[in-house]
Order: structure tokens, then C-alpha cells, then sequence
């Protein structure tokens, strides 16, 4: 149904085109007889034009534009166009020849003479009109190829990037996946001190607390980023949680709070882990108070957070290894290429750096 389609209309557009240059060669005569005191009739002279010129031109261009269509083999080495330039010399060209001298009424040839005659007529008769139809099919042939092989080109492009942005999307449910179960396991293990230490009362707080980080939690399950500033009062309160284990001891400086963070995108459940890490590698480690930094600090077009604690003779040697702070590296390199997080040593302190840009 879509070839019968396709064929009417490249029929339709090809009568279409030969009509109207029968038109205007049919005008080009008219005004050569008028200039010339001869006497014509317009509509006359456009059958004459269509039937004589245009008719053979119609069945070689369609026949031609159909065959490319169905076998676009047929041009795709130089000898099968040289073949076909061929074909178009040695049958089409005489084929139209015999049909213009038919309709002149040329074909009463009784010698040798006439049939000499008729030949040098007829020869210098539709070469160019006909060569020329000829490179103008096998033209918009190559072209119509060429713009299907960009086509298929741009659509495997689009497939491969939208391919890539699935498995990108998978990966970072999958490492959200890894991310929410270690979180909550980490919080169940700061109530579980609690009732092993006989405080219950701090233990149903460290439940309460427990629960609105869940909830936390659970909301930005659900989506791909949230702002500084929402993930700067989840730390404010798991620190509020951790401060019923730890208390005193519990000590977290932040500094450079200010509006700037309301408008500033990020991962879900991007610093929780990275205080974690602190707390884990400074109060578990030694003895006394904490002394962690949790610092904002824009620098050009970038929003610079850090958090440093004290590496001391106990700490891990790298706790940037850390299952947090590994999804948290690859989760912002996914959320964008300008987003990073570098960890390491800086003197005597442990220092995780998370670099934003302030315009996703």
C-alpha cells in the first residue's frame, strides 16, 4: 500500500513538473510566431509540447525514479550507470524518436533518401532534454541516499545516547539502591547504642529523630536532585539524632550558611554521608570532643562544600574508600560532568570537597 502511495505521488509531481515546462515552452514558441507574423493557437501549441516532449520524459522519468526505488543497486557501481546511460542511448532515445516521427506524420518513407532524411531529422531531436531528465533522476536518486544514511545515522545516534541515558538512569537507581539501605543501617545502629546503654528515654527520641530522616529519605527516593539547603537540615538533623549517642563529644562547626544554598541543586542524601564519614574516623577514633567543619563557600561558579575532621594515628588511612563517599563521587559525576568530590589527607586533617556548579 505505502509503494502504490509513494508511486502515485512521484507520478503526480513528476506530470506536474513537465506540465508546467511544457507551459512555458509552449509560451517560448507562441512568442516566436508572434514575433515572427505566424499565427498560432496557445493550447494548441501546449498539447503539442506535452504530448510530443513532455509523455516520453513522464514514462522515463517515473519508469526510471520506480526502478531506482526497487533496486537502488542498480546505480551503485559506475559500469551499471554507464549501462544504463547505455540502455537510455540505444532504446529509449530511438524509441522516442519513432514516437515523435509518428505523430508528425514522418513515417511515409518510400527510399533510401527518405529514410536518410528522417534520421538526420530525428538525431539532433530530445538529446539534451533527455540526457538532462536522465541526471536529474540519478541525482535526486544519490541525494534521496544520501539524506536515508544521514536519517539512519542521526536515529542510531539518538537510540545510542537514549540507550546510554537508560543505563546511566539504572545505574543511579542502583546506586540509591546501595545508598538508602546503608544509610538506614547506619541509623539503627545509632538507636541500637541507645537501648544497649539502658536510656530509654533517649532511645524513643533517637526513634522520633529516626523517623523524620526516614521520611527524608523516602521523599528524595523519589527524585533526582533537591537543593543544598534541604540537604544541609537533613544533616542538622542526623546530627540531632547522632547527638543522643555521642553527646558532647558531638561537636560540627558549620559555616558559610547563608540563601545562596536554596537555589543550588544536588544529589538526594549528598552530605549525609559525607559527615558520616567524619564522625566515624574522628569520634570513633579517639577520645574527647570532635572537631569537624562543615563549610560553603562560592568560588566564581562554583559552590566549594567542605567537610574536614581530624586524621589522627587511629583513622583509616583513606576513608574516602567508604561505600558512602564512592556512591557520592559517582552519583554527582552522573548528575553533572562539572560536579566532583575529592577526598584525601591535607596535613593533619581528613578533607572531602564537593565541587557544584551553581547553574545545572
Amino acid at each position: 500500500m505505502r509503494a502504490r502511495w509513494r508511486f502515485a505521488k512521484n507520478l503526480a509531481s513528476t506530470v506536474l513538473l513537465w506540465a508546467a515546462i511544457s507551459a512555458l515552452g509552449a509560451l517560448q514558441t507562441f512568442s516566436d510566431n508572434l514575433r515572427g507574423g505566424v499565427g498560432s493557437h496557445y493550447p494548441t501549441l501546449f498539447v503539442t509540447w506535452f504530448i510530443e516532449y513532455a509523455l516520453p520524459l513522464i514514462v522515463l522519468s517515473t519508469g526510471l525514479s520506480t526502478a531506482l526505488a526497487r533496486w537502488p543497486m542498480l546505480i551503485e557501481r559506475p559500469r551499471n550507470v554507464v549501462a544504463l546511460l547505455a540502455g537510455l542511448v540505444l532504446v529509449f532515445q530511438p524509441a522516442q524518436w519513432l514516437y515523435m516521427a509518428w505523430l508528425r506524420g514522418y513515417l511515409q518513407i518510400g527510399s533510401l533518401a527518405d529514410l536518410r532524411d528522417l534520421l538526420l531529422k530525428m538525431l539532433l531531436v530530445g538529446w539534451f532534454s533527455t540526457s538532462a531528465t536522465f541526471a536529474a533522476i540519478l541525482a535526486m536518486h544519490y541525494w534521496r541516499r544520501a539524506r536515508e544514511r544521514e536519517l539512519a545515522w542521526q536515529r542510531s545516534q539518538t537510540d545510542m545516547l537514549n540507550l546510554r541515558l537508560a543505563l546511566e538512569e539504572q545505574r543511579m537507581l542502583s546506586l540509591r539502591a546501595q545508598l538508602e539501605p546503608h544509610f538506614l543501617f547506619n541509623a539503627l545502629n545509632a538507636i541500637s547504642a541507645l537501648v544497649r546503654d539502658g536510656d530509654k528515654k533517649l532511645a524513643l527520641g533517637g526513634i522520633g529523630g529516626l523517623s523524620d530522616l526516614l521520611r527524608y529519605a523516602l521523599s528524595a527516593s523519589g527524585r533526582n536532585t533537591t537543593t543544598v539547603a534541604a540537604e544541609l537540615q537533613f544533616v542538622r538533623d542526623y546530627l540531632d539524632l547522632q547527638r543522643l549517642r555521642y553527646g558532647d563529644r558531638l561537636r560540627v562547626h558549620i559555616e558559610g550558611d547563608g540563601d545562596l544554598l536554596h537555589d543550588i541543586e544536588c544529589p538526594p542524601l549528598l552530605l549525609q554521608p559525607l559527615v558520616e564519614n567524619a564522625l566515624r574516623h574522628d569520634l570513633d577514633c579517639r577520645e574527647g570532643p570532635s572537631d569537624i567543619t562543615l563549610s560553603f563557600m562560592q568560588d566564581g561558579e562554583t559552590l566549594s562544600i567542605c567537610v574536614t575532621n581530624p586524621a589522627g594515628a587511629g583513622a583509616t588511612p583513606n576513608p574516602g574508600t567508604g561505600l558512602g563517599l564512592a556512591n557520592t563521587r559517582d552519583r554527582l559525576r552522573l548528575m553533572h560532568p562539572a560536579a566532583s568530590l575529592q577526598a584525601g589527607l591535607q596535613g593533619d586533617r581528613f578533607v572531602a570537597e564537593v565541587r557544584l556548579p551553581l547553574t545545572m
